[in-house]
């Protein structure tokens, strides 16, 4: 069966409908790691999603070895991370911001991301700060795309305010467990 695609926002971009959560590779060998990829690209599911936080960085280490030993394998991803959580805070400051994706770019071992967001909402953010990291992570061509996690209408609103960006994405903690469906 064929992975259905979506629209990307107004991009023009085609992603599946479901993207790869890489939050729990970084409990896995690095021959798990990429079962997990090749079975998840076999089958059409080329969007994965990471975050700086995740595994304290394992995940990313562990994603980036993977596409070190199959070079070819970047180009056919759409590869999603997130940051602004340190230390069990929110830090949406311009310095944070452009040093968290360095990072997640580092332990990817890529050169860009195809979508960054700003993992949960910062209460305490300078909407212009987070204009100038996203204009300086796009000129040096490290994001090709930005979002959000996690905030409401006003918080992206704000933050509209002064970036330039289109906020493409609000990934929304969803799961059964989430939900509020399920009562123990």
């Amino acid at each position: 069966d064929k992975m259905y695609t979506i629209d990307f926002g107004k991009s023009g971009i085609q992603v599946p409908t479901v993207a790869v959560g890489c939050m729990r590779i970084s409990s896995m060998d690095e021959k798990r790691v990429a079962e997990f990829v090749d079975t998840a690209i076999e089958n059409g599911a080329n969007f994965f999603d990471h975050a700086d936080i995740y595994g304290r960085g394992n995940s990313e280490k562990l994603f980036g070895a993977y596409l070190k030993r199959n070079k070819c394998a970047r180009d056919k991803m759409f590869i999603q991370t997130k940051c602004a959580i340190h230390d069990g805070q929110y830090d949406f400051s311009k310095e944070h911001v452009i040093s968290s994706v360095e990072g997640s770019l580092s332990r990817l071992g890529i050169d860009y991301v195809d979508m960054l967001l700003l993992h949960r909402p910062d209460t305490l953010m300078e909407p212009e700060e987070v204009a100038e990291a996203f204009d300086i992570l796009e000129s040096s061509g490290k994001v090709l795309n930005f979002g959000v996690s996690n905030h409401n209408p006003m918080q992206i609103n704000l933050l509209k305010t002064a970036v330039k960006q289109p906020i493409m994405a609000n990934q929304l903690q969803f799961s059964i467990t989430e939900s509020g469906m399920i009562t123990s």
